[in-house]
């Protein structure tokens, strides 16, 4: 059986579970489009790049982007030289896994260390990105005021370090995928004809405690989440179709009508998902998050935010 190409990373906020809505969501006639590109400006773990590769082959070309410069290279390490980052992991998890617990944390310090000198070809980057992702503290990626990582030691008995199937797969399908670094706003320029794009950006917090989007240097505001919103008027005015998740801020608090406003000539609407990944296991579990398109599907009854 053929391995399916998959996110390579944990990442804060990954999709796999919103996938079903994402696929409900889309436009009736989706599949029946010809020489489609698939924007996706927030790519983030990619749960929903992997997927929607797979899933429909009327995509033929695909372009993502993000503004994690760690990450991107990463993307662009899998896809070109897949082997040589299974060689330099595979030589990681070997001296890793035998290690006691303090020995671990050591190494992993030091890792951590030399990652932040910004100064390591691609694939010693990719590596050491992907060996901090799965043996960090909750599987997080954060980094302070000066753009380090700076997230502590995790304990796992046996991590995964070195996913050969995975990365393999996933190289086979970037191969039709452009990768960029930067400003969502560039990613207008790659569309075509048939584009569509999917956004996943940092989520407004729900609560003061809550944020988890300082995955870049630069904080992703309520003045981002404004021009993220002009920019969807601009792919409306140009014929393309978006679908973009954010989290429901109204569900935390009624009175808040922050999305509602902000998309109120599109069509939004309240989805369930589970989220994981909270200091306080009281606090995980299921909340509702927003689905918010230009092109309403006829399986799922959006309302428009009047």
């Amino acid at each position: 059986m053929a391995i399916k190409a998959k996110p390579f990373i944990k990442w804060v906020g990954g999709k796999t579970q919103l996938i079903e809505s994402i696929e409900k969501a889309l436009p009736k006639n989706f599949s029946e489009l010809n020489n489609v590109t698939y924007i996706e400006p927030f790519v983030g773990g990619g749960a929903v790049l992997f997927w929607i590769l797979q899933q429909y082959p009327n995509i033929t070309k695909a372009v993502i982007n993000d503004i994690n410069a760690d990450l991107t290279t990463a993307y662009k390490t899998i896809k070109d030289t897949p082997a040589e980052l299974v060689h330099f992991l595979q030589k990681i998890q070997d001296k890793y896994l035998p290690l006691s617990e303090n020995k671990r944390k050591e190494y992993y310090l030091n890792k951590r260390e030399k990652f932040n000198t910004k100064t390591l070809d691609p694939v010693e980057n990719t590596a050491l990105f992907i060996f901090l992702n799965r043996t960090c503290f909750n599987g997080l990626y954060r980094v302070n005021s000066k753009g380090l990582f700076n997230v502590p030691f995790g304990r796992y008995a046996n991590p995964k370090i070195c996913d050969k199937q995975t990365i393999f797969a996933d190289s086979e399908l970037l191969q039709k995928v452009e990768i960029l670094t930067g400003d969502f706003e560039e990613t207008m320029k790659y569309a075509s004809n048939n584009s569509f794009f999917y956004f996943d950006p940092p989520y407004k917090p729900l609560s003061e405690t809550s944020s988890f989007n300082s995955y870049a240097k630069d904080e992703f505001n309520d003045h981002e989440q404004i021009r993220l919103r002009d920019f969807c008027r601009k792919i409306d005015g140009h014929g393309h179709t978006f679908i973009l998740s954010n989290s429901d801020v109204k569900g935390k608090n009624q009175t808040d009508d922050f999305f509602d406003d902000l998309y109120k000539q599109f069509f939004i609407r309240r989805v369930y998902a589970t989220r994981m990944v909270n200091a306080n296991a009281e606090k995980r579990g299921k909340l509702t998050e927003l689905l918010i398109t230009n092109h309403p599907s006829e399986e799922f009854e959006f309302i428009r935010a009047i």
